[in-house]
């Protein structure tokens, strides 16, 4: 989108078709892939929330609990360009499939970690990496996937569910996570999540048995590699999608990384507070799910993303102020509804961008560079909140965040979408 794009005349916007958020639903595939995930990214939000209350307990260190953000993500920025390639040559189903096999028996190997009494942060972590392996092989191939089983006008409609399916577990599993975490313990948490899978591994086996494998044309992985990251970076477009990328997940991570010491330690309050802090997160994200499609008639891309940035940054830099629980959770649940916007935005424009033949390469490329800002990002304001305090940290996080919503709406340089 060009400088110019930004100042079109309001009518002009206003002529979008109106998708509704429910369209996506209609496909018979599509619609069974997103109830299993629901339930599914249900248990991946327990353990979430469980590993990272865990690990601020045991460690005094904001750096180490930020480590439980950059385990997650730091395997993603590994492997995901190779994870493109594979999943643009492989049948996906019968891939997604042990992809999650395997995400499924790391949880289970986690709650044995934890019920025999050798949950340190060191073991705890390197168990996070494994799962956050089996994440970035599967991303590319999913995201690809679900991208492929609707219309291409419904293409941001699913970007959204597939959000809204994200963050409505976020509501539910830190609230759920914060009430057990006392009572049974991480181990049983991690359990939970295990279980999650087994719906999720039910539809891929049914898919993998009814479909045919695609024809696909051999070329060497290297060639594979390169003609992905050909197609992506030199498209002007999608390298100023990656270009927000960068710098949106590098300054917003702040905000689960550093959650739990913030709690821990400056609001000296318990895993419940933790866990409806992150639900409220998720409320909002549910909220502005709801609205999006109404809102997206009126209000270009690169405007959306940029008030929605803006409302974040307002939220991690007023957050480190407050004290009372009451005026923090409708603070994040605007948040939230801003998150919801800000990632079904970049989303959509990243699956859009290229034909369903490239479109899992391309689409780990995005991956790559998230989980890069994501990994980074936990590593610097862990250390910044070492030096200088969380309150500090989060405060400069939302700083960063704000400086990019301004960088999107003057057009001083090449952020527009």
């Amino acid at each position: 989108m060009s400088k110019q794009s930004l100042s079109l005349p309001r009518a002009a916007v206003s002529r979008r078709p109106k998708v509704p958020l429910t369209k996506p639903l209609r496909h018979r595939r599509y619609r069974q892939l997103w109830l299993a995930n629901l339930v599914s990214n249900l248990g991946t939000w327990t353990q979430t929330f469980a590993s990272a209350w865990l690990i601020a307990t045991v460690s005094t260190s904001a750096s180490t609990s930020t480590l439980v953000q950059t385990a997650t993500y730091i395997p993603v920025f590994l492997f995901a360009l190779f994870a493109g390639v594979i999943a643009d040559a492989v049948h996906r189903p019968k891939f997604l499939f042990f992809c999650n096999c395997f995400m499924a028996l790391c949880a289970c190997a986690l709650a044995l970690l934890v019920n025999t009494g050798h949950a340190a942060a060191g073991p705890v972590l390197a168990i996070t990496f494994c799962i956050g392996s089996g994440s970035a092989f599967m991303w590319p191939a999913w995201q690809a996937s679900m991208s492929g089983l609707v219309e291409t006008d419904e293409v941001e409609a699913a970007a959204t569910l597939n959000n809204l399916s994200y963050n409505v577990a976020a509501i539910v599993g830190p609230a759920m996570g914060g009430v057990l975490f006392s009572w049974i313990g991480p181990g049983a948490l991690f359990l939970i999540n295990a279980i999650s899978f087994v719906g999720l591994l039910g539809v891929y086996a049914v898919w993998w048995r009814e479909s045919t494998a695609p024809v696909i044309v051999r070329t060497s992985f290297a060639s594979s590699l390169k003609l992905g990251l050909s197609s992506a970076l030199g498209c002007h477009r999608y390298r100023r999608i990656l270009v927000n990328v960068s710098t949106v997940f590098f300054s917003t991570i702040a905000f689960a990384g550093l959650l739990p010491v913030f709690v821990k330690n400056v609001l000296h309050m318990n895993s419940s507070i933790f866990g409806l802090l992150m639900g409220s997160l998720g409320i909002g994200a549910v909220g502005g799910a709801l609205l999006l499609p109404t809102v997206r008639q009126y209000v270009g891309k690169t405007r959306l993303l940029a008030a929605s940035l803006f409302v974040y940054g307002i939220m991690l830099m007023t957050l480190p102020f407050l004290h009372t629980v009451a005026l923090m959770v409708p603070l994040i649940m605007a948040a939230g509804m801003a998150w919801s916007a800000t990632v079904s935005t970049l989303n959509a424009a990243a699956q859009l961008a290229f034909p369903p033949a490239i479109r899992a390469r391309t689409l780990s490329i995005y991956l790559f560079v998230m989980a890069g800002g994501y990994a980074l990002g936990s590593l610097v304001w862990g250390r910044v909140a070492d030096h200088f305090g969380v309150q500090a940290a989060l405060a400069a996080a939302g700083a960063c965040v704000m400086l990019n919503a301004v960088a999107l709406l003057t057009g001083k340089r090449e952020t527009s979408i």
